[in-house]
């Protein structure tokens, strides 16, 4: 597992080098007109390209300002250079059908170097508006309401209102501002039951130990009960102490478990996929989870990865909450999220089960979001009493 993780970190390093590199080397060529300013483009693309590692670096010596600080703009860097690197493999595409099909006016060859210093200064331009603008939808969370039927009997119990987030990635980037923001939102929509549908954590729980988030957590307050169940980043920055510290913050977590609640419905908890990977276990069937409980009660599943959808429905799962996806977070990631998952994200029936996949509220990587807004779903389930 070991050499798996080096492999994989080598891998990405390389790729990131290799785009950083490239950008460099195409912004170093379209300064021609401005030579003077070379020098200070070196400068501050080793800063911003190294700030990120260098914070994580710093981070796990000792959790300061600095670390904290270089964190920040090396991921607001990620976000840049996403769309920088768009930008200039779109601008060399047309640069290679122009030498086949000479369609750029001829004022640009005639003036390339003034022509690439303007387009130098417009990829700038436009990418730091894109940026802004992702950071400003990333901080504007929208709830979004369903309400439906499930055909089965709750006991005393007709109705139920739910809401579910998942994807908070609490951390150094989603801190205390937003986490209250969050649960400012929670408060006001009074629902009977909140569930965070994994990934509550965003990996090292240190920035979330010296923000003290967990006393925050404490502050959400539902009739029925806050029930959390593990993602994928959980495991990333170890599963156990993750759980251990929800769980001592008034989270009830949920793994591989079906309990019952008001004596009118199961809620359902998975371990994430990731426990091969990251604990070398395998998580429990759905089927083994499920043995024995009575399915003429509604059945609630949270399972954190979208995956593999048609399990619940072989299990009488009556409703089915996921997240991970962020629905691509960055356009035009999303349209690959929508080739992966069968849901990227939103609301959908099959058969008998419905199935909502939530974009998620916080960001990982990246502090912005571009083609979905964070999301809290509030969900008013109404129970149809089945006579025997």
């Amino acid at each position: 597992m070991k050499w798996s993780f080096l492999l994989f970190f080598s891998i990405v390093f390389l790729i990131y080098g290799l785009i950083n590199y490239y950008l460099l080397l195409r912004g170093w060529q379209a300064m021609e007109q401005a030579p003077q300013y070379k020098k200070w483009l070196v400068f501050l693309f080793l800063f911003f390209s190294l700030s990120f590692i260098a914070g994580r670096f710093l981070e796990n010596i000792r959790l300061s300002f600095a670390s904290d600080a270089l964190i920040w703009i090396g991921s607001f860097w990620i976000a840049a250079m996403v769309y920088f690197l768009m930008s200039v493999l779109l601008i060399d595409l047309i640069r290679i059908a122009d030498y086949y099909f000479h369609f750029l006016p001829a004022w640009i060859n005639e003036n390339r170097p003034f022509a690439k210093w303007i387009a130098f200064l417009i990829v700038i331009g436009t990418v730091t508006l894109t940026v802004v603008a992702g950071r400003i939808n990333a901080l504007s969370s929208q709830v979004t309401h369903l309400d439906f039927n499930i055909s089965k009997n709750a006991g005393a119990r007709t109705s139920l209102h739910a809401v579910m987030v998942s994807d908070i990635h609490l951390g150094t980037i989603i801190g205390r501002a937003r986490l209250s923001a969050l649960i400012g939102e929670i408060g006001a929509l009074k629902p009977d039951i909140v569930l965070f549908a994994g990934d509550i954590l965003d990996e090292d729980l240190g920035p979330v130990i010296r923000q003290d988030l967990g006393s925050m957590l404490r502050e959400i307050r539902a009739p029925l009960g806050v029930y959390g169940i593990n993602g994928n980043h959980e495991y990333i920055g170890g599963v156990e102490q993750a759980t251990a510290y929800l769980s001592s913050n008034s989270i009830t977590m949920l793994r591989d478990t079906a309990v019952l609640i008001d004596s009118s419905f199961y809620l359902v908890g998975r371990e994430d996929l990731s426990i091969n990977r990251f604990a070398g276990k395998n998580r429990k069937l759905l089927s083994e989870i499920v043995r024995g409980i009575d399915t003429s009660k509604p059945l609630i599943l949270m399972d954190h990865q979208p995956y593999n959808l048609q399990e619940a429905r072989d299990n009488d799962v009556d409703l089915q909450l996921a997240g991970h996806t962020h629905h691509g977070q960055l356009w035009p990631f999303n349209f690959i999220t929508e080739k992966i998952y069968e849901i990227s994200r939103g609301y959908k029936i099959i058969d008998n089960t419905r199935y909502y996949v939530s974009s998620g509220f916080g960001t990982w990587g990246p502090p912005i979001r571009l083609g979905s807004r964070p999301e809290i779903v509030s969900m008013r389930i109404a129970f149809k009493k089945v006579r025997n």
